[in-house]
């Protein structure tokens, strides 16, 4: 009997796991804007960061990716975090004396 084949199935099973752990573990969006210039937009950031927590625990509640919409919903809030970043950032640039 050739005994490599079940150890090939346990090194891929274990490489999947550790794909899918790492995918998994992807660092919740920014909340990189100052509270104290721009509160409204601090607190947008942290709700972003709240709601892309709340779908991670949705995903490990049900085992499974729901259709690959949770993996993009996480992704768009990744995007308008960074978005409200720049978004500041413009606003700082027109509020310097000219």
């Amino acid at each position: 009997m050739n005994t490599s084949l079940p150890k090939l199935r346990v090194v891929l099973v274990a490489g999947l796991a550790l794909a899918v752990s790492l995918a998994l573990l992807k660092a919740e969006p920014a909340v990189n804007v100052s509270g104290r210039r721009h509160p409204n937009i601090e607190a947008a950031q942290r709700f972003c960061a709240d709601a892309f927590n709340k779908i991670v625990a949705a995903q490990n509640a049900n085992e499974f990716d729901m259709g690959g919409h949770a993996q993009q919903a996480k992704r768009l809030l990744d995007e308008a975090s960074h978005e409200l970043k720049l978004a500041a950032e413009a606003a700082n640039e027109g509020s310097r004396p000219r």
